[in-house]
């Protein structure tokens, strides 16, 4: 996951949010005010350095390219490559890491 073209700068990542079904697993199809809900969850596809704390120490990440992430509903910024969507968030909009 390495070879993302973009790096993301500071205590950034990039993450590929899930795919949302346009049904329910019990056969039911969405809206599309339903189904283009902005997902909550996705996988980190690539990680900054980390922030600089008050002294300028290098504070590493706590997540890592391939970890899937639970995050704030409205955070980060969208932006499409080869029209796919992605978000790059801050490590502080994260907030947690899903484990299994």
């Amino acid at each position: 996951m390495t070879d993302f073209r973009i790096r993301p700068l500071g205590d950034r990542v990039v993450v590929k949010p899930v795919e949302r079904e346009e049904k329910t697993k019990s056969g039911i199809f969405l809206p599309d005010t339903a189904s283009k809900e902005r997902p909550m969850e996705g996988t980190i596809l690539a990680v900054g350095e980390g922030r600089r704390d008050d002294s300028g120490k290098l504070v590493p990440m706590n997540v890592q390219a391939g970890d899937k992430v639970l995050f704030a509903k409205y955070s980060g910024t969208e932006f499409k490559v080869d029209e796919v969507e992605y978000l790059i968030l801050s490590e502080k909009d994260i907030l947690g890491i899903i484990q299994g």
